[in-house]
């Protein structure tokens, strides 16, 4: 399985008021679409399979969001295909597959919504590694 293509669709990120006291900080991904796809650019013996997203930070006590859709464009073997295509048809996923998606939808998304973050001067819904200073003995 290959990722061919990925791009955001919508994004948006919004105040919607001072930052509160007690800050909760929460992401969600969903995949509300997964069909077969056609291109006349692309030529692969592979089947190709595109995945529609969402990834959200939701800031509470509504404070703010940010939200992020878009697409995932994915080359198949014809088999494994056609298993997720069978499977969507129950609204899930293959395992192995949705791992893919799963991780290609956060690490492209985490990354934007950090970008956002630094913009809009919110905090970071994501820890980054710091220097501390050493505990004395």
């Amino acid at each position: 399985m290959r990722v061919i293509g990925f791009n955001f669709d919508k994004i948006s990120v919004e105040k919607h008021k001072e930052r509160p006291e007690n800050l909760k900080i929460t992401t969600n991904i969903d995949v509300s679409d997964i069909k077969g796809a056609k291109s006349n650019i692309l030529k692969t013996k592979e089947e190709l399979i595109q995945a529609k997203f969402s990834y959200g930070v939701k800031y509470e006590p509504e404070f703010a969001t940010i939200s992020l859709t878009g697409n995932i464009l994915f080359a198949l073997p014809e088999d494994k295909a056609k298993e997720v295509l069978k499977e969507w048809k129950k609204k899930a996923m293959p395992e192995d597959f949705k791992l893919v998606v799963f991780n290609v939808v956060l690490r492209k998304s985490a990354l934007k919504a950090l970008q956002l973050e630094e913009e809009m001067n919110l905090p970071l819904h994501i820890p980054l590694p710091s220097f501390k200073k050493p505990k004395e003995k």
